[in-house]
């Protein structure tokens, strides 16, 4: 499994029940970060951040990080050949059965872009490994999404029991979990769990839209 986050928290806030569950039911887990998600600059800034992206990658135990350092909030001004080359490069090299991308019609710039690019990374004549797309929901972006684009997950899993240790995580990333009524606060996270859990008839669930499946013998 790959999972490409625009920005470093996003792996987290949308699909982290998910690859912890994946991770204990013995699969192998990728993470692409796009860019480092930080306006901010300067010696602590950035030795924050690189501490927050290694403590993040060890509580999930990626078996391989690859970090593009795009610029954050401008990646509709990188050419559309640069970033697809990476998102291509950590699809061949991880050999995913299945990628998580950010949902299409998110409200940051970003995500659109990454969706856009990673979704055209999935055609089967080019990179026949992979067999699934899902786009995974991100609170504070989803929750803006375009009217006539909602998110409407109709993959549901369930990720009772890894709920504690997603927010824990989460809140590696100090600056972005932040108090209620913000979107990314722990009440947050786990009012969304418990609804899309009660969807799928159970405690706590994330919430997927698919874009592919492919079953091939």
């Amino acid at each position: 499994m790959l999972v490409i986050a625009p920005h470093p928290d996003d792996e987290t806030l949308g699909p982290g029940g998910t690859l912890l569950r994946r991770a204990d039911e013995g699969w192998e887990l990728h993470w692409l970060l796009v860019t480092d998600g930080q306006h901010a600059t300067g010696e602590a800034s950035d030795e924050r951040r690189e501490h927050e992206i290694e403590a993040v990658a060890g509580r999930y135990d990626f078996k391989s990080i690859r970090r593009l350092k795009m610029p954050v909030s401008a990646l509709h001004r990188v050419p559309e050949t640069e970033l697809y080359e990476g998102i291509a490069g950590a699809i061949r090299e991880a050999e995913p059965s299945e990628v998580l991308l950010p949902f299409r019609s998110d409200a940051h710039s970003d995500h659109h872009a990454v969706n856009a690019i990673g979704w055209s990374c999935s055609k089967s004549f080019r990179f026949p490994t992979v067999r699934r797309v899902l786009m995974y929901d991100t609170p504070s972006e989803t929750d803006f999404s375009h009217p006539g684009d909602p998110f409407v997950p109709g993959v549901l899993v369930d990720v009772t029991g890894y709920l504690d240790r997603k927010i824990e995580i989460m809140g590696i990333y100090e600056s972005e979990l932040r108090a209620h009524p913000f979107p990314r606060s722990e009440e947050a996270l786990r009012a969304r769990a418990t609804l899309y859990g009660a969807m799928a008839g159970c405690v706590a669930a994330e919430g997927f839209m698919l874009m592919r499946d492919i079953d091939r013998l």
